[in-house]
Formats: structure tokens, C-alpha cells, sequence
């Protein structure tokens, strides 16, 4: 017999994700979130904060999702926003281009 309660027969306990999804992992005993305990020499756990539940974790399960690079919106308004914007003399100290392109815009009200 452990000094933690092991997980309840009907499933209650930390389940391994299905590929895809994650969820949160519950206390059996009490309810609360389970969070993750690193402990020495790679022992992983989840570990209940409120009562002194402890789910050791054996298997290694890693799951690696890339998710699609979203589309930027030019917020600027593209090339044809700097068309005809003010200029002025100033040097670009990493390229040495001698002007320099600036335009006003309100923000605020």
C-alpha cells in the first residue's frame, strides 16, 4: 500500500493525450489541477497542490504539432502608402542612404 492514492478504477487519474489534444489533468481525491513536478534524476510527476496526491510518470509521450505561419498584414499600407510622403536629409547609419521618409499619423482621438 502507498502513501498516495492511486488513481480511481473508473479513470479518474492523468490519461495520456490522444494525438492532437491536451487537456488538463485533475486531482482524483480533491479536484484541483494536477501540475507538473520535475524531480531529481529526470523523475517526472503530476502532483496535486492541495492534498498529497502524486501520479508518477513512466512513459516518455512527446508530441511535436507546426503549427501554419499566419499571414502578416502590411500595417503600414504597403509601397503605395510611401508614395508620396514627406522627406528630409539624414543619414542611415547601416546603409549611408542620404534621406530619409517620414509621414504623421494620428493614433489617438
Amino acid at each position: 500500500s502507498s502513501r498516495f492514492p492511486a488513481p480511481p478504477p473508473w479513470g479518474g487519474g492523468p490519461k495520456s493525450p490522444a494525438a492532437g489534444e491536451m487537456a488538463a489533468q485533475f486531482c482524483p481525491t480533491c479536484a484541483n489541477l494536477l501540475v507538473i513536478d520535475v524531480g531529481r534524476q529526470t523523475t517526472v510527476s503530476f502532483r496535486c497542490r492541495t492534498c498529497p496526491y502524486i501520479y508518477r510518470i513512466e512513459e516518455k509521450i512527446t508530441h511535436k504539432q507546426l503549427l501554419p505561419r499566419k499571414q502578416v498584414d502590411d500595417v503600414l499600407g504597403g509601397e503605395d502608402a510611401w508614395k508620396d510622403v514627406d522627406q528630409t536629409d539624414a543619414l542611415c547609419p547601416a546603409c549611408s542612404n542620404p534621406r530619409a521618409y517620414f509621414r504623421q499619423l494620428q493614433t489617438r482621438s
